[in-house]
Parts: C-alpha cells; sequence; structure tokens
C-alpha cells in the first residue's frame, strides 16, 4: 500500500507486504480468484459462545454504560453519511492470534467507537441429523459452508453504513444461536476477525485493509496443546490426533492459500509491534482523510432570508401562550415558576404533537346504545426519544397522555474544541424501527444536536417520516437545518426566535434552560446544547 511506503524499507511485489520484525518485507501476488470449497471431515470447536464487542472508550455501571470519548458527526449537511466506516479484514489460521493482534490494533488506534466482529457469531443453525454429527464431532465447523456468509456479507455491509445491526450469538454447546442477539451501532473503525474471512468474494469487496496472520504452525499446536488440555480437559495424544487430522489439511486447503489476497502478512501476530504500528499509522491517515469539518457559520449563513418550512408548526400565539413565554422568558422568574409554567407549555406541545400521528376510524358503542364515529392511532407503537439533559424533561408530559409509552435517551455533548456535537450515550427501546418516534429537546439553536439524533433514529431503521422532533424554543436557524437534512421530519415547537448569536446561543431565547429547570449553575457562555450530564436512566 502506497501510503506504508515511507515507514519501512522492504520489497513489495503485486501489492503484497509481509512485514518481518525487523521491517523488511516480501510479497507475493493476488489470486485471480478464490478456490473452490472442499468438504474435509475437520472438528467442531468448543467455545461456549461467539464473541462480537464494541470497544469505545467508556465507563460501565450496572445500569447503564456511558461514553467517555463522543462520536463525531458521521453524516454531512444534507443528513447523509459522507465516508463509510473503515473495515480491517483480519485472517489467519486456529490459534494464530487474530484475536490478540485485533486487540493491540484497537488499544494502539485509541480511537473512539471501534467495533470488532467475530466470524464466529456468524456459524450456521445445524439441522437435527447435523446436531448429532456434531455431538459426536462429525461435523465440520472449518468447512465455509459452515458459515452463513449471506448474513455476515449483509451485517457487515449495513454496519460499514453505519447502521445498526444485530449480530447472533452462537452457543457452541448448543450448536445454535441464543435467542436474544447483540446490537451494534456506531462505528467508525470495524475489524472483522475470522479462520474464513478472505474467503468469500462479496465479503472481499467490503474490507478496506485486508490483513493475514501468519504464526508458525508450532507455534500454533502449541497453543492448542496448552488450550485443550488446560481448558478442555483433553489428553495429548487427541489434541495431536485432531490437529494432524482436521486442523493442518484445513489451513492448507482454505485459509493459507488466501495469504495472497492479503495487504499485510503479519509474522508472529500479536507479538510483532512493527507491523501493528505500521496499521496504526495507515488507519490514523484513513480517517483523517474522512474526517468531516463542519462550518457553523457557513450553515448559519445558508439559510439567511429563507421561508420557513411547511414541515413545521408552531402553536399559535394565544394570549394563554404567551403569557406563559413572558414567564419563562423572565430572568427574573423563581425556579418553582419556571418549572410550573414549562410543564404547562410542554404538555400542550406534546397534545399538538400527537394530533400529527396517523389515525383511522374507529366506530364504538356509547353506553346508550349509539355508534360513534371515532378515531384511533393508526400504526404499532408510539416511542419517546429524549436529547439529554434538557430533553428529559418533557418525559412526564409524553407519559401522561400516552399510556404505556416507551421512552429511549440519547446524550449529545458539543465538543469545545472543534465546535462539533458529539454522541457520548444512547438507548433506544427494542424494534423501534417501526415506531412513530416523538424526539425531544427542550431549545433547538444551530439544530447540530437534533441532526444527529435524528441521524441516530434513522440509522436504527426508524422511517423519516415517522420522526416528530419536538420543542419548546427552535432559532430559525435551527429549523432550516433540520428540515434541510431530513424534510420528512416533522418539526412543532411553541416559538420560533429569529437569531442565533456568535456563540450560537438563541436570541431573545430562554437561557439554559437545562440550568433554570435543574438548578445548576454554567459558565455564562454555554448553552443548554453545551452542557454534559451524566443521563437518568
Amino acid at each position: 500500500m502506497n501510503s506504508l511506503l515511507p515507514a519501512f524499507s522492504g520489497a513489495r511485489i503485486s501489492g503484497c507486504w509481509t512485514l518481518r520484525s525487523d521491517g523488511s518485507g516480501v510479497g507475493e501476488g493476488s489470486l485471480d480468484r478464490l478456490l473452490p470449497s472442499v468438504t474435509m471431515g475437520l472438528s467442531p470447536r468448543k467455545r461456549t459462545t461467539s464473541q462480537c464487542k464494541s470497544e469505545p472508550p467508556l465507563l460501565r455501571t450496572s445500569k447503564r454504560t456511558i461514553y467517555t470519548a463522543g462520536r463525531p458527526p458521521w453524516y454531512n449537511e444534507h443528513g447523509t453519511q459522507s465516508k463509510e466506516a473503515f473495515v480491517i479484514g483480519l485472517c489467519g489460521g486456529s490459534a494464530s492470534g487474530k484475536t490478540t493482534v485485533a486487540r493491540k490494533i484497537i488499544e494502539a488506534l485509541d480511537v473512539p467507537w471501534v467495533v470488532l466482529l467475530s466470524m464466529d457469531s456468524f456459524y450456521k443453525v445445524l439441522t437435527p441429523d447435523q446436531q448429532v454429527l456434531a455431538a459426536s464431532n462429525d461435523y465440520n465447523f472449518d468447512h465455509p459452508d459452515a458459515f452463513d456468509f449471506d448474513l455476515l456479507t449483509h451485517t457487515l455491509r449495513k454496519l460499514k453504513k453505519g447502521k445498526s445491526v444485530k449480530i447472533p450469538v452462537y452457543d457452541f454447546t448448543t450448536h445454535g444461536r441464543q435467542k436474544e442477539w447483540k446490537t451494534v451501532y456506531g462505528a467508525s473503525v470495524i475489524i472483522f476477525e475470522g479462520i474464513m474471512a478472505f474467503t468469500d468474494k462479496e465479503l472481499l469487496q467490503l474490507l478496506d485493509m485486508k490483513i493475514f496472520v501468519d504464526t508458525d504452525s508450532d507455534i500454533r499446536l502449541v497453543r492448542r496443546l496448552r488450550r485443550d488440555i488446560t481448558e478442555r480437559g483433553r489428553d495429548i495424544e487427541g489434541v495431536i490426533k485432531q490437529y494432524n487430522k482436521f486442523v493442518k489439511p484445513a489451513f492448507e486447503q482454505y485459509i493459507e492459500p488466501t495469504m495472497r489476497l492479503a495487504d499485510i502478512v503479519v509474522p508472529r501476530g500479536g507479538c510483532n509491534m512493527v507491523a501493528i504500528d505500521l496499521i496504526v499509522q495507515h488507519v490514523h491517515s484513513q480517517l483523517e482523510e474522512r474526517k468531516l469539518r463542519w462550518d457553523m457559520a457557513a450553515l448559519a449563513s445558508a439559510h439567511q432570508a429563507q421561508p420557513l418550512p411547511q414541515t413545521l408548526s408552531v402553536l399559535d400565539s394565544t394570549p394563554q401562550v404567551r403569557g406563559m413565554h413572558t414567564i419563562i422568558r423572565n430572568k427574573e422568574t423563581s425556579r418553582d415558576e419556571f418549572i410550573f409554567y414549562s410543564k404547562r407549555l410542554m404538555r400542550l406541545l406534546i397534545e399538538r404533537a400527537l394530533s400529527f400521528l396517523p389515525s383511522q376510524i374507529h366506530v364504538v358503542q356509547t353506553p346508550q346504545g349509539e355508534d360513534y364515529d371515532g378515531r384511533a392511532f393508526h400504526g404499532k407503537r408510539i416511542t419517546g426519544v429524549s436529547i439529554l439533559r434538557a430533553g428529559e424533561t418533557m418525559e412526564p408530559a409524553l407519559r401522561a397522555v400516552c399510556k404505556d409509552v416507551r421512552i429511549g435517551k440519547i446524550l449529545i455533548q458539543t465538543n469545545q474544541d472543534t465546535g462539533e456535537p458529539e454522541l457520548h450515550y444512547l438507548r433506544l427501546p427494542k424494534d423501534i424501527s417501526e415506531d412513530h418516534v416523538i424526539l425531544m429537546d427542550c431549545t433547538v439553536s444551530t439544530g447540530a444536536a437534533a441532526m444527529m439524533a435524528v441521524r441516530v433514529l434513522l440509522d436504527h431503521d426508524v422511517q423519516e417520516e415517522k420522526i416528530l422532533l419536538v420543542s419548546l424554543l427552535m432559532a430559525e436557524m435551527g429549523v432550516h437545518s433540520v428540515a434541510y437534512a431530513f424534510p420528512q421530519v416533522k418539526i412543532i415547537t411553541t416559538a420560533v426566535d429569529k437569531k442565533v448569536n456568535d456563540l450560537f446561543h438563541i436570541i431573545p431565547g430562554i437561557g439554559n434552560f437545562g440550568d433554570r429547570y435543574f438548578g445548576t449553575d454554567a459558565p455564562p457562555d454555554w448553552s443548554d446544547e453545551e452542557m454534559m450530564d451524566e443521563p437518568s436512566c
């Protein structure tokens, strides 16, 4: 790879590097086509469950996961993903150290939102007859036909496009998939590892970098001996017999030939820090090229003098509504009064938002025995999603009018160095893709946080036309930004102010809603969108 040329001296042949501990390199050409599958009787693996982990910097408690490094925007001003995730494919024989190399790369990258995807998660579900063979160690788990490449390719393609995916968890004791699948989302870098990672042509096209971990066969045998004897209770003769009969032929038939497809060959696995450092340098350069740089001033000027979009609905400025705005905008208003009148406005706002949900005729019979032609919600479910922290204050109003409504939460913080919004925390109900979603934030100035929240919902397959953004107060800039990026999202608010100052605060505005509601203090140049608070979940 050209970007790796200055990093070390070595010979390059047909695009494949072999990285040795001394930094020298020799290479081989690439296969014109993949080798055909050949059935061989290989033994099953005994790992209890498959592994698929997301590895961002985080803090874990018994009830929540809090990201300590936020995910910057992965989409442009149009709301569409501008750059796909960078996918690294790791291939190599059994016990070659693929997972160790993957974790060393993750460690050295030191970037948030890295996903480790294991091929072991994608074993096919066995038929009853295959279950019998597996129980007697006669089912071939190391043949390409043992893997569900259709599901694997679909999952990796979707994850690379920034979408939320569900990963099966394979149980090697029952030779089946567990009922609960793992949800993975938000990958800037995807590391995909497996013994057959380079076997499928369609899968290969999704890999941005292909790494083959080449470990000496004697070392791999020693590792298998240690593992199988100490962890699986096998005797040394049985392990050697299995290796000679199944593992070694499988490596020679299916795995070793794909070494020629690799961009980089890494001898000695995780011990080869020279190779890992070079890989990390290249990935960093790719991420830098893909990095978005938001220009909020340009975004603001782009919508000047534009008429407000038709997707916007503003509550009528009745004396009642205007009177409540007078109270909550007044800097002298006490916290108790601020909360009381904010809650009144929130209730009116939520009721208005519900009127935009689809409905159908529903005939009921009254106690007098007469039919009444009424209306009923026409949809599967209503889910509320609050943008923390201020948006959380709107949840009681939604719960008061929607019985048994499901609630999700998103924490988005503004990076003080870049001015960009960053995603820090996410918890959404299961199967949200089928719901109508009411997205709640108390104030929207630039629209950056709202745009990110909408993008998260779209990545979880929520239909754009089923998203309603509700906010007590919005700036025209925020309205235009959201409507421009997501023209099918319905926007509902109680008022729209015309200006945003140089610090992107709404003018005349309402102040920092979160501070006034929760009774906290913040620096005078912070807006509510810039506050970070641990989510209350």
